[in-house]
């Protein structure tokens, strides 16, 4: 028979066990938690994941994908897979496997669309293919070859088969080629496009020229209204602050329009000018439909971009500091120069890298004040996506403005670190 269980013996027990059920519930109410906190940040998860994540991968995969001639040209890109343009005019297994994938593409509809891909990397080869397909029914099958050279001299070069094979891939890097303004020769080797056909690094360095010339420029008339912000007393601030924001109640599409009308050479600044003896009648200055108006103009709009986050930095700056320096016999301009100025740095890092990534992807005010001049990059990037349909290049074109605002990102966050 065992022994009772004495009465220290169970209250040392519970002792034990007390510990571990407060422990247990205290895991069970960490998990309630958890999950509570979960279910609150979900909606901004599926928010990011469909308004970035989403829309992010598809453009990455857009930059690359290339199915058009690969799906429209099959038996052809298989002729063609030993094939060199040192070799001349390809045999005529090609001619023959090209002539079954033409007619089988216009029966199917899809030969302009075919075209279309070709031509965006061998002008003129969207006319030539549909021209083929007319006339290719009532060729012979004895000599595909003189058929196709029969219908245009183009089919006995090198050329067009060259870039039917470098167009061929399913998936490709050609459109960021393009997008740095380099090509694929017929050997598939790349090579800088001519001359005449360079836009896209160019349109690039004026972007970033813009933006940043922009940057510097809202700087320069942010600094002195953020002071006056920060310093003036609370009624006056008030009323600067309200002035301040006050483009933000009125359509971007307003504004731009109002300085059309003020910028013009009939407009009232020329008018102005004029009135005032600055410049003569025939003198007008060109103030619009440039890059001087795209610069106007995208200024006014992002100077309260640079002003707020400027004035948040401004606004926590003890001022006993800087008369603290006059007061051991510092001028106000070295005060402001070796104490003030250093201390809003990382507003100014804040308001320019803000006001930089802003403008380079401006596109409504190059669009309507830029002239053919003052175009940026996210004018082409809308071309491309609305009129020459090229959504592969637009989807590359923008992949690259992308890094390049990381880049910049980048470049904001280890300034502001190392000016902790």
């Amino acid at each position: 028979m065992s022994a009772p269980i004495s009465a220290e013996a169970m209250a040392g027990a519970s002792a034990v066990a007390m510990p571990a059920d407060i422990e247990r519930a205290a895991r069970r109410v960490e998990r309630r938690q958890g999950l509570r906190a979960a279910l609150l940040v979900l909606p901004l998860i599926v928010l990011i994941a469909f308004a970035f994540l989403i829309p992010v991968g598809l453009l990455l995969f857009k930059s690359i994908d290339n199915p058009v001639v690969a799906d429209g040209l099959p038996e052809t890109l298989a002729a063609l897979a030993t094939w060199s343009p040192a070799d001349g005019a390809p045999a005529d297994t090609v001619y023959a496997g090209l002539k079954r994938d033409i007619l089988k593409a216009k029966a199917d509809g899809t030969l302009g669309i075919i075209g279309a891909r070709l031509n965006q990397d061998t002008p003129g080869a969207r006319s030539l293919l549909q021209a083929t397909g007319r006339k290719l029914e009532d060729a012979t099958d004895a000599d595909p070859r003189q058929a196709f050279i029969a219908i245009d001299k183009r089919w006995g070069a090198t050329e067009i088969f060259g870039a039917i094979r470098n167009a061929g891939d399913r998936y490709t890097f050609n459109y960021y080629l393009n997008a740095l303004d380099l090509t694929r020769d017929g050997a598939g080797g790349i090579v800088a496009k001519p001359e005449g056909q360079r836009l896209h690094i160019n349109l690039f360095i004026r972007t970033v020229w813009v933006s940043a010339l922009t940057a510097f420029v809202c700087f320069l008339l942010a600094y002195p209204i953020a002071y006056l912000l920060a310093h003036l007393p609370a009624r006056r601030a008030n009323l600067l602050m309200i002035i301040v924001l006050l483009p933000f109640w009125t359509s971007i599409l307003v504004r731009i329009t109002s300085w059309i009308a003020l910028l013009q050479k009939q407009g009232v600044v020329n008018d102005a000018l004029t009135a005032l003896g600055v410049i003569g009648e025939a003198g007008r200055l060109a103030l619009i439909y440039n890059m001087t108006g795209t610069i106007i103009v995208g200024t006014h709009i992002l100077l309260p971009f640079f002003i707020l986050p400027l004035y948040s930095v401004m606004k926590t700056v003890n001022p006993n500091l800087v008369r603290a320096a006059t007061s051991l016999g510092a001028s106000p301009f070295t005060a402001f120069r070796r104490v003030y100025f250093p201390l809003t740095v990382p507003g100014i890092f804040a308001g320019s890298s803000l006001v930089f990534i802003l403008c380079t992807g401006y596109f409504i005010t190059p669009a309507l004040v830029g002239g053919q001049n003052g175009q940026l990059i996210s004018n082409i990037i809308a071309y491309h996506m609305q009129q020459s349909l090229n959504w592969g290049l637009a989807a590359a074109l923008s992949t690259l403005l992308l890094v390049m605002i990381g880049v910049v990102y980048f470049l904001y966050t280890r300034l502001v670190r190392d000016q902790r």
